[in-house]
């Protein structure tokens, strides 16, 4: 009825002014399009300012750039927002992250310890699936019908971006620009870049890729490509050489509440500024540094340096910690699990059924983890000297050698016969083959690929067996 109304005041509009009609029906016929909208994980760098004018010429859209603060260095915010602007964009949003990045994303990553390959702290695959959490809620707001990342083809990063958004709504169209144009290699970015009017102040001298976080950085690229070479000193930026640090120790205690970091000395802080402050701690101590060759997921490996000096010394005393107060089974199957978080987050399964069933599990662990670990930082170490909780297990008075020991040493040896009484039986029947005629010695062995000593007794024909082995 509303179209029909305003059809006819147009229509009437027209008949007692010609010209006006005339002027409308030029307009309707020259009014261009609505675009469709994409929104772009930016950054301000060369691949990211690069993608704006890509998305813009190259496919046609209107684009939403989102920036999002995860704690990383920059020369202010407002600077790469102004030039997402000036590129055209329609909307760019600055979102602080660093609270919900500390809160919800990090605490996830220190109850389960993770260490991708036992080496270190995620940290780029941490920052990836809360971003890729914002693209979304971003697309929802301004009606986009896409996603696009700056990342290349060969990391992992375009996989933590992509399987995140698809978790996250499955209806929405991922664009990768850099892995998808044919633009080549650096320079012709930076050629693209300037035929474009794409303010971007680079160097084709730049030695390395840096990625980093509230968490830590990650540097690669360089000289670092050759594993021969010793890192630079120039990479680092958070840690001093453990050479220059001092010659004193330093001491840190890190309280926890149920497995999260809340005081440092005994001062209660939030995170964000808990990580700020042992970050600078650890670094100024020469602690954090990683130097490694990674398994990337893609199937290449890498060379990569680190610096996490908070993670590393968080995730250090967590375990202490874990240690005195985790029950002997929980603890154990925890190790087993801890790899398995590791290797869907680093994988880019933040929002997996897997990963979201074992986070059930660690967070259940959590509950008994309140308590402080001293650490002693020294020289490019970090090592714990002290753990202390109202929830320990630990019981002096079963672990002491000293007189007043209650432990009933007397009750070890049914509880040796008992766990010990298929593995008796299994040597005793042993012994019994061994005493069988040779013939029928070699027939019963044979397929066991060892040999049997004649006359042997159990223990010989264990031990030729697990030589075998």
């Amino acid at each position: 009825m509303i179209d029909t109304a305003m059809n006819n005041m147009t229509a009437s509009s027209a008949t007692q002014n010609p010209a006006a009609g005339s002027a409308v029906a030029a307009t309707a016929a020259t009014a261009a399009p609505a675009k469709d909208k994409v929104v772009l994980a930016y950054s301000g760098g060369l691949d990211t300012s690069v993608c704006v004018k890509w998305l813009q010429d190259e496919l046609g859209y209107d684009v939403v750039c989102v920036l999002g603060n995860v704690g990383q260095e920059h020369d202010g915010l407002e600077k790469i927002e102004a030039k997402a602007k000036a590129l055209g964009v329609v909307a760019c949003e600055v979102v602080d992250m660093r609270q919900e990045f500390a809160e919800s994303f990090i605490t996830c990553a220190i109850a389960a310890n993770a260490m991708y390959e036992n080496k270190y702290p995620l940290l780029s695959a941490l920052s990836r699936p809360l971003i890729s959490k914002h693209l979304v809620e971003a697309a929802h707001k301004h009606g986009a019908v896409a996603v696009a990342h700056g990342c290349t083809g060969k990391g992992n990063d375009q996989v933590r971006f992509e399987t995140s958004i698809m978790a996250l709504d499955p209806t929405l169209k991922v664009i990768a620009p850099v892995r998808e144009w044919d633009l080549g290699m650096r320079p012709d970015e930076i050629a693209y870049a300037k035929a474009h009017g794409v303010p971007v102040d680079v160097s084709l001298d730049k030695p390395y890729s840096i990625d980093d976080n509230l968490w830590g950085r990650a540097i690669e690229a360089g000289v670092l490509e050759d594993p021969w070479n010793e890192p630079p000193s120039d990479i680092w930026t958070m840690t001093v050489d453990p050479e220059d640090a001092p010659d004193a120790p330093t001491y840190v205690e890190i309280g926890f509440k149920q497995g999260v970091p809340a005081s440092l000395d005994g001062v209660e802080m939030g995170m964000v500024e808990l990580v700020e402050r042992l970050n600078k701690i650890c670094g100024e101590a020469g602690f954090g540094r990683i130097d490694m060759i990674e398994n990337r997921y893609v199937g290449i490996k890498s060379r990569e340096c680190y610096e996490v000096p908070a993670g590393l010394a968080i995730i250090q005393a967590h375990k202490a910690l874990e240690d005195l107060c985790l029950e002997r089974d929980v603890l154990h199957m925890k190790l087993e699990l801890e790899q398995a978080w590791a290797d869907q987050v680093y994988n880019g399964r933040w929002y997996s059924p897997l990963k979201l069933s074992i986070d059930a599990f660690m967070a259940s662990a959590q509950g008994a983890l309140t308590g402080e670990v001293k650490l002693k930082l020294y020289k490019g170490s970090c090592t714990v000297v002290g753990r202390k909780s109202a929830q320990a297990l630990y019981d002096q008075t079963l672990a002491t050698y000293d007189n007043d020991d209650a432990f009933d040493q007397k009750a070890a040896k049914g509880f040796i016969d008992i766990q010990a009484l298929s593995i008796k039986n299994w040597a005793m029947k042993q012994g019994v083959a061994s005493q069988a005629p040779a013939g029928a010695k070699a027939s019963s062995v044979a397929g066991a690929g060892f040999d049997v000593v004649d006359g042997a007794g159990a223990g010989a024909v264990a031990y030729q067996r697990a030589v075998a082995f």
